[in-house]
């Protein structure tokens, strides 16, 4: 793993995608030769600047349609679907580059060979990455301290699918804490710590007692970090693995003199256009489907009742605002006071549980974003009611509110529906991950990812319906 912009991006999944970068940034060359290869006929011209466009389009089309996500699996149908998909995308965006540029055209005939070529050095390389990337070489051989229930829960995310790259070598003891771990991942050292770790090639040492009051081995763990090797806490570990701050271990110091939750003039200018383009961009390719949503809708309450409603949510710094919503559930969804919706909720029309898969409910909220009460990416803004409600009981809630609520979130896209109190705390987790290392990256990292919810009605990190909060028309 390596961080860009404080989001880590898996090494693996980075070198492929500079190698598929090569792939597309030939293609046009090699389309030329593979046209004309029975004559003398072969284009002498430049391709440096469609090749260059190309590359770009179809990493942007990649990223969307979840190819360089570890968490995604690697399913054979499943990828197959996603490359198809990006190459559709790709089509068509290159044909309207063309269309637009018709000085950079170069021809059906390379265009459909360029395509071709890079389609099947795509599907080559990835036979070759999927075959070879869970290999045991390639896996990060981690050395645990601890042996309690923090311990455990390493040992459990090694176990999920996603983290195949990880291989636990075992977990050591510290003082009297209590074993919640197997018997068979505890190792009991008869040599010094370095020793051990030169032994058995240890990339990286995770320190995660349960209590630190015992104290820490911190000769050893210096000996092993002033020799090369990697010695972080519990939490950064699981921040970097699985994109959360787990709140069930969070102290303040740890907030405190970690990195992250830096803000500036510049970067809130840069986050601001960026919200402006993407509503505006959004807003462009999407009016279409906002007027069918509002006819079908209006259609469905017999021509009659509300097509949008609003509501106070809680915005940036506990301020409130009106969020605008297409309206998903019945007109009287609320006749019994406000509540958390649910999984399958009766109260969702049939027309409103379609515009729930797909987002489509969510774009009138573009206005809000224009308007300044929104960004594009955030967390979801919540009801007071229930912001009253949960920050009594969840540490850390308020922080979520110290950045602008978004349409589309880092927890949305990595979080199951959220149906009660518990699953608001595991969203929080994804969230503060969010507020803390929240950049122009991660914005278009998220934007892009949600792109395929949109397209395909899933998520791409194992999500049913994003979290839906009761409606008030």
């Amino acid at each position: 793993m390596i961080r860009v912009f404080r989001h880590y991006i898996s090494t693996a999944f980075l070198s492929l995608s500079l190698l598929e970068t090569v792939i597309f940034a030939s293609a046009f060359q090699a389309g030329n030769l593979l046209r004309f290869k029975e004559t003398s006929d072969i284009v002498q011209t430049s391709f440096f600047i469609p090749s260059a466009i190309f590359a770009v389009i179809m990493l942007v089309c990649m990223t969307g349609m979840g190819l360089y996500q570890r968490n995604q699996g690697w399913k054979t149908a499943a990828i197959v679907l996603r490359l198809t998909g990006a190459f559709l995308l790709g089509t068509i965006a290159m044909s309207l580059v063309f269309y637009a540029l018709p000085d950079l055209f170069i021809g059906r005939g390379i265009l459909g060979f360029s395509l071709l070529f890079a389609f099947a050095g795509t599907a080559i390389l990835r036979a070759i990455f999927y075959r070879f990337a869970d290999a045991d070489k390639l896996k990060r051989r981690i050395l645990i301290y601890g042996v309690g229930k923090k311990a455990q829960q390493l040992i459990d995310l090694q176990d999920n699918e996603g983290h195949d790259h990880l291989d636990i070598v075992g977990c050591i003891p510290m003082g009297d804490e209590q074993q919640v771990i197997q018997q068979g991942s505890l190792i009991n050292l008869d040599i010094p710590l370095i020793e051990f770790v030169n032994l058995q090639d240890i990339d990286e040492i995770v320190v995660a007692p349960d209590d630190r009051r015992g104290g820490l081995p911190v000769d050893d763990l210096l000996d092993c970090k002033i020799s090369g090797y990697e010695v972080i806490d519990a939490l950064t570990f699981y921040e970097r693995e699985s994109g959360v701050i787990k709140i069930d271990s969070l102290y303040p110091s740890w907030l405190v003199f970690s990195d992250g939750f830096k803000a500036g003039n510049t970067k809130n200018l840069t986050k601001r256009a960026f919200d402006i383009f993407s509503s505006l961009l959004i807003l462009f390719f999407t009016w279409p489907i906002m007027l069918i949503a509002a006819g079908f809708i209006w259609a469905e309450n017999g021509f009659s009742g509300p097509i949008f409603y609003t509501q106070i949510r809680v915005g940036a710094h506990w301020r409130l605002f009106n969020v605008m919503k297409f309206r998903s559930m019945r007109v009287d969804a609320e006749k019994n006071g406000a509540q958390w919706a649910q999984k399958n909720d009766a109260r969702v029309t049939p027309v409103g549980r379609i515009i729930r898969k797909t987002r489509i409910d969510e774009l009138p909220q573009i206005i809000n974003v224009l308007k300044g009460d929104m960004s594009f990416v955030g967390p979801r803004p919540e009801r007071p009611e229930f912001v009253d409600q949960v920050a009594t009981s969840i540490p850390f809630y308020s922080e979520r509110h110290r950045v602008k609520p978004g349409i589309t979130g880092w927890a949305q896209l990595c979080y199951p529906y959220s149906a009660s109190e518990d699953d608001a705390a595991r969203k929080l987790e994804y969230d503060l991950y969010y507020v803390k290392n929240y950049s122009l990256f991660l914005d278009m990292l998220i934007l892009l990812q949600t792109t395929e919810v949109i397209l395909w009605g899933l998520s791409l990190i194992h999500i049913s319906e994003p979290t839906r909060q009761a409606e008030i028309s």
